[in-house]
């Protein structure tokens, strides 16, 4: 019965680990454009674990990343 209970929780978190997307329902925007419904990866604070960085593939569509994770700073001036 122990070797039950311990092999039940294993599966529970085991399964919680395996849900690392959700699913945005479709809408409109304000211009008229439909958006068609689709999953996302969980919104967090790091860059490297989306489905459109690079190195990252898309589970439901099997696209590849192409975005870096490192934010890229401009340092052009203004000249006028």
């Amino acid at each position: 019965m122990k070797k039950l209970f311990l092999l039940f929780i294993f599966c529970m978190f085991a399964a919680t680990g395996m849900d690392a997307a959700q699913r945005v329902g479709g809408y409109t925007k304000r211009n008229g454009t439909h958006v068609m419904s689709h999953h996302r990866s969980y919104k967090d604070s790091s860059r490297f674990n989306n489905y459109s960085t690079k190195g990252n593939r898309n589970p439901y569509t099997g696209k590849r990343g192409s975005k870096s994770p490192y934010k890229t700073k401009s340092y052009r001036t203004k000249r006028g």
